[in-house]
């Protein structure tokens, strides 16, 4: 009878033990989700995790992830980037990409920001560029067009 009892009390005790366990690994992988949820609920965020990854870390799989889901006009971008790399390539010289505040304009599910990008080489040269980027609100705002203004 006692025997009985004890293993009762500590089959009880296993099953509590796991459903704290599985609470726990339910509650761990919500909070990571909520962690890691790519944010473009506001147009200013998208293009800065854009910039951060097309022009400061060159990642464009990281990029896509703002990017409109169909076509764009990236052309002036794309050439942007390329004359850093081309720079950096010929004059062995670093350059590192910055942008001041972003100005929004939204109209519906249509949107620009607009924001002075600035390259820094490592010998201290310095040219900064206004641009004005397009998006729209597709399940949450993505850019479709870079376009450079001065």
């Amino acid at each position: 009878m006692r025997n009985r009892r004890l293993r009762l009390w500590l089959a009880m005790a296993a099953g509590i033990l796991v459903l704290l366990c599985l609470g726990g690994v339910g509650v761990g992988i919500s909070l990571y989700d909520e962690a890691t949820k790519i944010d473009r609920s506001k147009p200013d965020a998208v293009v800065d995790n854009f910039l951060g990854a097309y022009l400061a870390n060159r990642d464009d799989k990281a990029a896509d992830l703002y990017r409109c889901t169909s076509g764009g006009d990236f052309d002036d971008l794309e050439a942007f980037r390329q004359s850093m790399v081309a720079v950096e390539r010929d004059h062995t010289v670093g350059i590192r990409v910055s942008w001041g505040s972003l100005a929004v304009a939204t109209d519906g599910d249509k949107g620009t920001v607009t924001t002075e990008v600035t390259r820094t080489a490592t010998d201290s040269a310095r040219l900064s560029d206004t641009w004005r980027f397009g998006l729209v609100d597709q399940d949450g705002w993505r850019v479709c067009s870079a376009t450079m203004v001065s």
